[in-house]
């Protein structure tokens, strides 16, 4: 991909709503989040040292390192479950060093998981469902007696849900309890899932992790959908280089807690730093 964060095409698909350039003020190619100086210590292990970079509205922006670099506890900051020591996350302009996964998700933040975490005895659609919490308002009386108001707004998020279950193409599997589906559909659920919370900006912990070439193929088409035809920022970590070189705009990369590198997937590529990091060059 590699193209300009401008030269991004937002659409309708499926009947799910585009989000405008200017829902929240900020155009695309301008600063969504930026992590100023952030650094995170587990006792006197430093998960993360003085790390900086930003995520521009629009883009996917993949980060990438070694097992044990800081990439998930980078995320852990950014949706507010590790809070760091040191140094600042802005969002949207409202710069912050502690908040709660709530918080971060109530202000449009979503993400999924290295491991997967489903509710296995649930179906597909309830399972995506549960991703609608915050956007329903009726008090919990009404969603008691499922009456009246609490009933309407139910059908409006059913709808909803069932548009992302187009979107992902699950049709097949809505009624399934999602324990008894493989595990790259798994992964899709959970997809579906953060996107029904409709965040502004997605954060997808290994999204390919477990999966063969196939099923790669299919969620690297679904991370570009949900970027250019839903209109998402996306940050990813993955492992696999030849899927961070596709989907990436930009690509910043650590390694033992350190930024070692950040641009263009084409340039980090080739940055003697990344390489040594990757072929285990002693430090």
């Amino acid at each position: 991909m590699n193209t300009p964060v401008s030269g991004k095409v937002f659409e309708v698909a499926n009947g799910l709503h585009a989000r405008s350039a200017n829902d929240d003020g900020i155009a695309d190619g301008d600063e969504l989040l930026v992590a100023d100086n952030v650094s995170l210590s587990f006792g006197g292990v430093k998960a993360i040292q003085n790390i900086g970079f930003d995520i521009l509205k629009g883009e996917i922006r993949a980060i990438i390192g070694p097992n044990g670099a800081g990439k998930t506890s980078m995320l852990n900051v950014i949706n507010g479950f590790y809070h760091p020591q040191e140094g600042t996350i802005t969002f949207k302009g409202e710069k912050r060093s502690k908040i709660r996964p709530y918080m971060a998700a109530s202000q449009g933040i979503s993400r999924t998981f290295q491991n997967v975490a489903l509710f296995n005895g649930m179906t597909t659609l309830d399972n995506i469902m549960a991703g609608r919490t915050l956007k329903m308002h009726r008090n919990f009386f009404w969603q008691m007696f499922r009456h009246g108001p609490a009933l309407n707004e139910e059908i409006e998020h059913r709808r909803a849900v069932e548009e992302i279950i187009d979107f992902l193409e699950i049709e097949a599997i809505r009624k399934t309890p999602v324990g008894q589906l493989p595990y790259g559909l798994q992964k899709r659920v959970e997809l579906g899932r953060a996107l029904a919370a409709e965040p502004t900006l997605l954060l997808l912990d290994e999204p390919m992790a477990g999966m063969n070439l196939e099923e790669k193929e299919d969620m690297s088409r679904f991370i570009l959908d949900v970027n250019s035809q839903l209109g998402t920022t996306i940050a990813l970590i993955e492992h696999d280089m030849g899927v961070v070189m596709d989907l990436a705009d930009r690509v910043v990369v650590l390694d033992y807690g350190k930024k070692i590198a950040d641009g263009l997937p084409t340039e980090v590529q080739k940055d003697q730093n990344v390489i040594d990091a990757y072929l285990g060059v002693p430090h």
